[in-house]
């Protein structure tokens, strides 16, 4: 598979001239709605088999190699060149397939208004065949340790179609957020705790979920041992039952980070307890923050890096939003929030506006300002092929055991078809 960024003066025709395919096979890769209008910088996936790489000025056949994992000796073979021979500048080369790890993918998917939508039920036929796990979002715990359940519709039925697993995810939210003082209670009371695990075990049994996953968010500091008390119990109930049990993590680079959504989250004993864990290596720049990359690389990184030291590479799962944001600028703490938009809704603004994306390489994500028909600046930071794929790449170099997706229902066909393209995706009881 090839990543193309769009430069001036490109085509369709051209694009599918220099990679040896079709427009068709373009437009029906990345879902171009208006095919014959290409905005610059828009990253376009090239469904072809293995890739094309463009000798740059100082690269050599070893250097080329070595920057996809195989022999500089291999790579003459396969393109038919002498090792001894000079690259000019510009050579296309073509660098083959190389190996799929498995790993195990999952996506919340979040009906509502307590109804599941046409389109968010599309979007989970659509994509189920990329997941391990499907996992609607989400169980409410009640005080007294009741659950409040999210419509479930055909989910079951979709995954079963696609060998894929339901996972149950539970949280702490009331009335709209997350809880502090709800959590608490779960936390520390045993019969609520006791409440709990029953219906969570009966429910379980009764829908078909393979992973209960828990979700507890903003819990007070001081119940830091208590939720990893209450881990452990969990864990015990739910392997008698044959269930394994995971969670999600509030992305910390440190064991001592302090504020309200890190510091009940212990990275260790999660990695001790739990089956596997979720990072929520997203939400740098939010709704409600300063313009800036959602889950910016380096950022990310940081947190992946810090958990490796706490649990091993083959519990985790890197968080990864499937979403951007449109700012309206000047950004003023308190103002006007950002507008949630999908990867192709953000290439549709631009391409509207007539504004060029721009890249930035240490974040590793797009972004683009324009002025709408009020005079208002907009800054929209997005995902693309290129930041998806940077994303997979960090998973390739630190093993770790898959990918975590919030959430399905912003288009976004680029992810998916690299997601194949990268891993072999476990199924079921592989997972």
């Amino acid at each position: 598979m090839q990543i193309h960024v769009v430069s001036q003066g490109d085509s369709l025709y051209t694009i599918a001239s220099t990679y040896g395919t079709t427009i068709d096979a373009l437009v029906n890769a990345n879902e171009l709605d208006t095919p014959n209008q290409l905005v610059v910088g828009q990253a376009l996936v090239i469904p072809i088999a293995g890739q094309f790489y463009f000798v740059q000025p100082g690269d050599s056949l070893y250097t080329i190699a070595q920057r996809f994992g195989m022999s500089y000796q291999e790579l003459a073979r396969v393109n038919n060149i002498s090792i001894n021979g000079i690259l000019p500048v510009g050579l296309r080369l073509y660098i083959p397939q190389g190996p799929r790890p498995e790993i195990i993918s999952n996506a919340y998917i979040e009906p509502l208004g307590g109804t599941v939508s046409e389109a968010l039920e599309n979007a989970a036929r659509k994509n189920a065949p990329y997941l391990s796990y499907l996992a609607p979002f989400s169980y409410q715990v009640n005080r007294d340790g009741s659950l409040n359940a999210p419509p479930l519709n055909d989910f079951k039925q979709i995954a079963d179609a696609n060998n894929a697993s339901l996972m149950m995810v539970v949280t702490n939210l009331e009335e709209g957020a997350f809880s502090a003082e709800l959590g608490h209670i779960i936390v520390t009371v045993q019969a609520v705790q006791n409440t709990l695990l029953d219906n969570i075990v009966n429910t379980a049994r009764q829908v078909g979920f393979s992973d209960v996953h828990f979700d507890f968010e903003f819990l007070p500091p001081e119940d830091r041992d208590a939720y990893n008390t209450f881990l452990a119990t969990a864990k015990e109930r739910l392997s008698q039952e044959g269930l394994l049990m995971s969670t999600a993590l509030a992305p910390k680079t440190s064991a001592t980070q302090e504020g309200a959504w890190y510091e009940a989250h212990d990275y260790a004993a999660h990695g001790a307890v739990a089956d596997f864990v979720v990072l929520m290596t997203y939400e740098w720049g939010y709704s409600g923050g300063p313009p800036m990359a959602v889950s910016p690389l380096d950022q990310v990184r940081r947190v992946v890096e810090y958990a490796l030291t706490e649990m091993p590479s083959n519990k985790i799962l890197l968080g990864q939003n499937l979403y951007g944001y449109d700012w309206t600028l000047p950004y003023e703490p308190g103002g006007e929030y950002a507008r949630a938009v999908s990867p192709q809704q953000a290439i549709a603004l631009a391409r509207q506006y007539n504004a060029s994306i721009e890249y930035d390489t240490t974040a590793q994500a797009p972004h683009f300002n324009y002025w709408d028909e009020e005079g208002n600046e907009h800054e929209v930071w997005f995902e693309d092929a290129r930041s998806i794929q940077a994303k997979f790449d960090l998973i390739k170099e630190l093993n770790l055991r898959g990918i975590s997706y919030w959430k399905l229902g912003l288009a976004f066909p680029q992810n998916w078809l690299l997601l194949q393209d990268n891993f072999t995706i476990a199924k079921d009881d592989e997972a």
